[in-house]
C-alpha cells in the first residue's frame, strides 16, 4: 500500500491507547450523510478496534445514514443527529437539537476527533474542531483548515476512498495492513425475513434470481431500457435466473433524488415473466440483494452494499474523468467487479457485461 497521504509534520508526542492521565482513549469518528461513504469507513473502524481493543470508539452520523453501522461491534456509542436540510426544506427543530448535541459532545472530552472522509469537508472539520479533542485529524487541502488541525492529511488521488479514510489512523501510529479488511454490513433480521417472504410470494427461490438495479445520481452510469431487457434475457436463457429489477420511483428532476421511471416503464410494459420489479425501502432492497445469486448496480450507495453481500456485484461507471471514478469508488468485497465506460454505459458491449457477470456467477 502506498502511504502518500501521510500526516503533516508535527512535534506532538506519539499517541497510544491511553491518554496523559492513564485513562482509556476516547475517539470520535465524524461521518457525512452518504450511505456508501459510511460503509467504506468500516475497514478503518475494524483496524482501529483491532489495534486498540480497549479504546472507546464513538461515531457521529446523521439519522439518514447511522443505521449502516447500527450493529457494528467496533463502535461503543453512536451519536445520531437529524439533518437540518432535506432538499429545500429546513428543519429548525433539528437545528436546535444539533446545537444541544454538539455541546454534549464537547463535554465528552475526546482525545481524538477524526473527520473521516477522503476529501476536505469544511462542515465535518468544523464539527471535529468543535469538540476540542487533543488531536484532530482530517483531509485538508486549504491553508485555513491545515492551520487549525493538529494532523492535516494530504490527498493521494490514486487512493480508493476506503484507503483515504483508513490513512487517518497513521497519525495515531497505527500501521495499515497491506490489504484493508472488506467493508462490513449485516442486514437486520427483518430485512432478510422480508426478502424470504417477498420471494415466496413471487414463487422465486433464493439463489434463483439476480438483482439488476438502476438507481444512480448520474444518467451516464445507468443502463438503457434495451440493455436491461437484453441482460435479463441472457440471465434467464443462459443461467435460468429471474431478474429482480430495482429502481428509484419518480422523475429525473426530483430535487431529493432523481427517479428512474422513464427508464423503468418500458421494462415494465414488456411484461416479461422472468423480470419481477421491486420498488421499496432500501433496507428491504438490501435483504433481496443478500439472497441473490449476484447483482449489477451503477455507482451508488446500493452498489457498495451489494459488494458486501454473498453474491457480490458488478458496478457500472462512466465518464470517470469528470464523474466519480472507480479508482476512488469501485466496489470492494470478496466478489466484485466493475466496468468503466468512456462516456456512457450504453457504450458497453453486451459481450463484456456477460463476461463479467459470468465470472461473478462461478
Amino acid at each position: 500500500m502506498d502511504n502518500n497521504c501521510l500526516p503533516a509534520p508535527s512535534n506532538d508526542r506519539p499517541f497510544f491507547p491511553q491518554n496523559a492521565l492513564g485513562l482509556t482513549l476516547k475517539i470520535l469518528i465524524i461521518k457525512r450523510d452518504k450511505l456508501g461513504d459510511l460503509l467504506l469507513t468500516t475497514p478503518m473502524l475494524r483496524i482501529l478496534r483491532e489495534a486498540w481493543p480497549d479504546a472507546e470508539i464513538h461515531l457521529l452520523a446523521s439519522d439518514y445514514s447511522a443505521w449502516v453501522v447500527e450493529e457494528n461491534a467496533c463502535i461503543d456509542k453512536r451519536w445520531v443527529y437529524r439533518r437540518v436540510r432535506t432538499g429545500r426544506r429546513i428543519d429548525f427543530g433539528a437545528a436546535i437539537r444539533q446545537i444541544a448535541l454538539f455541546w454534549k459532545l464537547k463535554r465528552e472530552k475526546f482525545d481524538v476527533a477524526i473527520a473521516a472522509g477522503g476529501s476536505e469537508s469544511p462542515r465535518a472539520i468544523g464539527r471535529a474542531l468543535h469538540v476540542g479533542a487533543i488531536k484532530t485529524i482530517a483531509c485538508a487541502t486549504s491553508a485555513k483548515w491545515q492551520a487549525k488541525l493538529t494532523d492535516a492529511q494530504t490527498i493521494n488521488e490514486a487512493d480508493h476512498e476506503s484507503v483515504r479514510i483508513a490513512k487517518h489512523l497513521l497519525p495515531l501510529n497505527i500501521a495499515l495492513p497491506a490489504s484493508l479488511p472488506f467493508p462490513e454490513y449485516q442486514p437486520p433480521d427483518f430485512a432478510l425475513q422480508f426478502a424470504d417472504e417477498w420471494l415466496k410470494s413471487k414463487s422465486i427461490a433464493p439463489q434463483k434470481y439476480w438483482v439488476l438495479g438502476i438507481g444512480a445520481r448520474d444518467t451516464e452510469v445507468q443502463p438503457t431500457t434495451r440493455q436491461i431487457l437484453k441482460w435479463a434475457a441472457w440471465m434467464h436463457e443462459q443461467h435460468g435466473l429471474t431478474t429482480v429489477f430495482i429502481w428509484t420511483p419518480g422523475k429525473p428532476n426530483n430535487p431529493l433524488y432523481r427517479g428512474d421511471d422513464d427508464i423503468a416503464q418500458p421494462v415494465l410494459d414488456a411484461k416479461l415473466p422472468y423480470i419481477v420489479s421491486f420498488r421499496g425501502p432500501i433496507k428491504e432492497a438490501i435483504g433481496l440483494i443478500w439472497r441473490a445469486r449476484t447483482s449489477l448496480i451503477p455507482d451508488s450507495g446500493l452498489m457498495h452494499f451489494a459488494a458486501a453481500s454473498p453474491g457480490g456485484v458488478l458496478g457500472l461507471f462512466a465518464y470517470s474523468n469528470y464523474l466519480p471514478s472507480p479508482a476512488q469508488w469501485a466496489p470492494i468485497g470478496a466478489k466484485t467487479s466493475f466496468l468503466d465506460a468512456p462516456k456512457n454505459v450504453y457504450e458497453l458491449s453486451d459481450t463484456i457485461v456477460f463476461e463479467h457477470l459470468g465470472h461473478l456467477l462461478k
